[in-house]
């Protein structure tokens, strides 16, 4: 992958003049300098509790949270995100990694059954600007919808409020943007991922994490096929998908390609499939997965950098 020259950035029209230069240093950072993200993230211990990092099948290491930025710190990512407090516990031991403020989140106790989802945003972005005034390597910032919740027009608000001012101060914005609630019978509907990704376009949003869709019955594309669609649908809001639980390297790797060489992402959004392996393993993991994002590696040799028989660097 080719690297991408100032220039080249395009600037959202919202960006203030007076922002523009820092904006364009955040994306290049974001993306190490290339255009597409490899998002680190770390945002499940609100989302998902405990359960994501404690248990069968996941390294005891992932038991402590600093071990996501000793990953962060040793491996090749573009942003860590997280939410605000996790960042201000170990941001000053960890400036070296670029920063993506988790706006909002909730737990997973209520389930769509009981309620539908509503994720309400957890600061203003003046706690932020703070932050990053303090010195801490901010770039961006994150927020979740759910779309088709009887609550989305709430969260959409609060995102396309975030979204104007914080690209008035020069952040990025990633929205993740997820089909759920009781109007919702199928989540990975290649339509409603398309549809997802749309969204974020309207909302201005400088990516789109989407779940990768799943066609079924007689829908015969494979789900790279059908990401094609919802790439398209998001214009110049680049697409990444979440990777989802962990599954074994090769798997998530030709995943991963095929995304991206098929579906036309525009990078990754990775967190369980990288932090619940050893230290050692994450971290080859991190450089496999941005041979790939980041410099078109084939999942042959991004695998040989995963067992360390290929050396990969920035």
């Amino acid at each position: 992958m080719p690297k991408i020259t100032r220039d080249q950035v395009r600037v959202p029209a919202d960006v203030m003049p007076e922002s523009r230069e820092e904006y364009i240093d955040n994306y290049l950072k974001a993306t190490r300098g290339t255009g597409r993200l490899m998002l680190f993230a770390c945002d499940q211990k609100i989302e998902h509790l405990n359960k994501d990092f404690y248990g069968e099948g996941i390294d005891l290491a992932d038991a402590e949270p600093e071990h996501l930025f000793e990953i962060g710190r040793q491996g090749v990512c573009g942003v860590l995100a997280g939410q605000r407090g996790l960042i201000a516990q170990y941001a000053a031991d960890y400036p070296e990694i670029n920063y993506l403020v988790k706006m909002n989140s909730k737990t997973n106790l209520v389930k769509t059954s009981q309620d539908d989802p509503y994720s309400p945003q957890l600061y203003d972005l003046d706690a932020i600007l703070a932050m990053r005034e303090a010195g801490v390597n901010i770039v961006g910032l994150g927020y979740t919808i759910y779309l088709g919740s009887e609550y989305e027009s709430t969260m959409m608000a609060e995102a396309g409020e975030l979204i104007a001012q914080a690209h008035a101060n020069g952040l990025l914005v990633v929205l993740w943007i997820y089909p759920r609630g009781k109007a919702v019978t199928a989540e990975k509907d290649p339509d409603l991922i398309a549809g997802a990704a749309g969204v974020a376009l309207c909302l201005g949003a400088d990516f789109v994490k989407v779940n990768p869709p799943k066609p079924e019955g007689d829908d015969t594309r494979t789900p790279a096929e059908a990401l094609k669609v919802a790439s398209m649908a998001a214009g110049r809001t680049g697409l990444v998908c979440a990777g989802g639980s962990t599954v074994d390297a090769k798997t998530f790797l030709t995943q991963l390609y095929d995304q991206i060489h098929v579906g036309g992402a525009c990078g990754n959004a990775t967190g369980r499939n990288i932090h619940q392996r050893s230290l050692d393993e994450a971290v080859r993991l991190t450089k496999a997965i941005s041979a790939i994002t980041l410099a078109d590696y084939s999942v042959a040799d991004a695998l040989a950098v995963f067992n360390g028989e290929k050396d990969f660097s920035l």
